[in-house]
């Protein structure tokens, strides 16, 4: 009764477009510091000599920081929201930011990027608990919103490497602590309305009994395990294609096309721009037409886009790239949303798994992917990973949601 009293009361209070907004542009800073680790592999390996196995376990350090500690924090803060972890959140980024510039070797580099990734993971879950309070009652639109501030900030990475990076080297990485400053400075707006929702409403989602995905339909401690194991699952193999995309398809279309490194930084970007479109398209339509349904769509649409594109002529590189990024985003916050509706009374812990744990694991695909392409070569690399978002079709064993059964 209580946790259902909770919602309620979130409901009626509409959404806070204002809130969200704001939380938004601060996911966007934040990832747009963890794109700027990304951005630097280039310069670090002609400044650092890295190979391709050191630039895996570098992505995997930060993933691991900022992604599989997230279901932790998340875990704590359901017990205990903590707005004034946000700021401090911000403050531990900015100190990676400012190692970043000035690390003169690969272990500095990788306690550089704990700090980022620390800061990342005390960021999410706080930062979807004040989500769930600015939604009313469209929790699509509001998830999407605040998943393209750092879809957005994930797609700068690119350009960063092209305008920034190259010309400035490593010490233009000091930059990035500005990030962080603007972000605090938005978070101590944020927090004083968020310890108010707290203290109006209570925690969002105190214990009570299990709904499940589908309202008025309760779904079993199997099925929501089993549905959650999926889920998880499924945003697992799509980092692992996407860890790929990111971190070395740039050298592969170095050495396939015979791109300069600032060209083969193009088809990133756009399908990173378009992964921030697509995500919030996949929110809005999953509030009209179901998550499961936009999971599947997100899955299935991309598997004949991502089988194509280590094949394709140079020419086709650029629109398979954008429509790719587009629909296989497009399912990515509808799944953070379907996670939060199987067990409503552990948002942050639910968040984090989807958001952190599984797609942080995915960094192990930095590490494999890496070590593969020395061994291998880039291009069976590409070919052979394509191949993973097949594994998204698992989604069509997930039980219905809440529109899907009234």
């Amino acid at each position: 009764m209580a946790t259902a009293t909770a919602r309620t009361a979130v409901l009626r209070t509409g959404t806070v477009y204002a809130i969200l907004f704001a939380i938004s542009s601060v996911h966007l800073l934040n990832d747009t510091m963890q794109a700027v680790v990304t951005a630097l592999f280039p310069v670090f390996k002609d400044s650092l000599h890295l190979s391709y196995g050191q630039m895996g376990w570098i992505a995997f350090t930060l993933n691991m920081t900022s992604s599989v500690m997230q279901p932790v924090v998340g875990y704590f803060s359901d017990k205990r929201p903590m707005p004034w972890m946000l700021p401090i959140g911000m403050g531990l980024s900015l100190l990676g930011m400012a190692g970043l510039a000035f690390a003169p070797s690969f272990m500095f580099v990788l306690l550089s990027v704990v700090f980022v990734g620390l800061g990342s993971a005390i960021f999410h879950p706080e930062g979807s608990r004040v989500v769930f309070f600015a939604a009313g009652g469209r929790r699509g639109l509001a998830q999407s919103i605040y998943q393209v501030g750092g879809n957005t900030g994930s797609s700068l990475a690119p350009l960063m490497t092209i305008f920034i990076f190259l010309p400035l080297g490593q010490p233009g990485a000091i930059w990035g602590t500005l990030l962080a400053a603007a972000a605090i400075a938005v978070l101590l707006r944020v927090v004083p309305w968020y310890r108010t929702q707290l203290n109006e409403h209570g925690k969002p989602l105190k214990k009570g009994k299990a709904s499940g995905a589908s309202a008025g339909v309760p779904l079993t401690r199997r099925t929501i395990a089993f549905a959650m194991t999926l889920l998880v699952l499924i945003v697992f193999a799509r980092s692992w294609y996407m860890s790929g995309i990111s971190n070395f398809y740039n050298f592969f279309a170095e050495e396939k096309y015979g791109l300069s490194v600032r060209a083969a930084q193009v088809p990133i970007f756009l399908f990173m721009a378009a992964g921030v479109v697509g995500t919030f398209l996949g929110g809005v339509l999953a509030d009209r037409f179901g998550r499961k349904r936009m999971i599947v769509f997100s899955i299935g649409g991309a598997a004949p886009f991502a089988l194509l594109l280590p094949h394709v002529s140079l020419g086709w590189v650029y629109p398979v790239s954008f429509v790719l990024g587009l629909i296989i985003m497009s399912g990515f916050s509808v799944s953070v949303v379907y996670a939060q509706e199987l067990i409503p009374n552990k948002v942050g812990m639910a968040s984090g798994l989807i958001t952190g744990f599984a797609f942080g694991m995915g960094a192990l695909g930095a590490i494999v992917l890496g070590h593969l392409a020395e061994a291998w070569g880039l291009t069976k690399v590409m070919n052979y990973s394509s191949f993973l978002s097949l594994l998204g079709l698992l989604a069509i064993l997930l039980p219905p949601d809440r529109r899907e059964t009234a």
